[in-house]
């Protein structure tokens, strides 16, 4: 076996999970401030659901064949020039960075300040769960500013992110409200949520008020946030794919219009994030939630879980 080819999962179209194959590509080389990552395992998110179907082709553009593969874990096996802050041997975890993908793969080659160590109790491939909840961290912390006795409601619940952001609600001494599907309401009240709602079987109007609105579906924004109480806060790390335009338009208008602006972002981690969600971890206020765990050969097989809908937590790859 050639040791400078490695397994990597590729598309040479836009489509269905049915694009994706695994194949063989040149195992990469770390430059300068990189690390070279033996990855042991990724989760599947939106993202490369959205650029693997095409529904974001102007920014993924048309060579192909294209990668997939956000975040990771795994260990350090070689290092660029000049890299700090990591050393071969490390246990790891991080993201390939925004508007990127390819940790769908043997060994992936990241900005070293893109990752940090993984807590010694994480075993790696349920802590591959656990990256995307940087974002959780971020928008309740640091967008919305979350305290303690606060109401918060959590839209997705039950998702990567979603999950996430009910068990930290619980562990910073808010009153969470998950909307999530019926199958999972056992589920997000496992993880702390007070009340746990089928979103199928309500109407925002009957939600009540809150102090704080976590969106991760993107749809019907404006309607949940009138939901809001005085001084609330919304946070969207997503919007609505099928009016683009639209959705786009009303975040950005929100920040001048009516009394409660909408804040959107889209979680790009580097170190310090990663470091912080360590400690929320080893604090015990978030453990990783893994639905189902595949192998590479079975990556458009967790592809289409995801998008079948219905997760709870998240979907891991294990790379073999």
């Amino acid at each position: 076996m050639d040791d400078r080819m490695m397994r990597a999962v590729l598309f040479d179209r836009y489509g269905g999970p049915e694009v994706l194959y695994t194949g063989r590509v040149p195992r990469p080389v770390p430059k300068a401030g990189e690390a070279l990552v033996r990855v042991r395992a990724f989760s599947i998110n939106g993202g490369e659901l959205a650029a693997r179907s095409g529904r974001v082709r102007l920014l993924t553009g048309r060579t192909f064949p294209q990668r997939t593969g956000l975040d990771l874990t795994g260990e350090v096996v070689a290092l660029g020039t000049g890299t700090t802050g990591v050393a071969v041997g490390d246990r790891v975890w991080g993201l390939v960075g925004r508007g990127t993908f390819g940790s769908a793969a043997e060994y992936v080659s990241v900005r070293a300040e893109r990752l940090a160590l993984v807590p010694d109790a994480l075993d790696l491939v349920a802590a591959a769960a656990l990256p995307v909840a940087t974002t959780a961290v971020t928008a309740l912390r640091d967008k919305a500013a979350l305290r303690p006795g606060e109401h918060l409601l959590v839209r997705g619940a039950a998702g990567g992110v979603g999950n996430a952001a009910v068990q930290l609600g619980h562990a910073w001494g808010a009153q969470v409200t998950a909307l999530a599907r019926a199958a999972n309401l056992d589920f997000v009240r496992a993880l702390g949520a007070d009340h746990a709602i089928d979103h199928k079987n309500v109407t925002p109007a009957e939600l009540g008020s809150f102090d704080v609105v976590l969106d991760t579906v993107g749809s019907d924004l404006r309607t949940f946030r009138r939901l809001l109480k005085p001084g609330g806060r919304m946070v969207t790390i997503a919007f609505d794919m099928a009016r683009p335009v639209a959705s786009l338009g009303y975040i950005a208008a929100s920040a001048v219009h009516g009394r409660n602006r909408v804040r959107a972002f889209s979680g790009n981690p580097e170190r310090a994030h990663l470091d912080d969600l360590a400690r929320q971890v080893t604090q015990g206020g978030l453990h990783p939630a893994v639905d189902k765990v595949f192998p590479l050969e079975e990556t458009a097989q967790a592809h289409r879980a995801l998008e079948a809908g219905g997760v709870r937590g998240k979907y891991v790859v294990e790379v073999g």
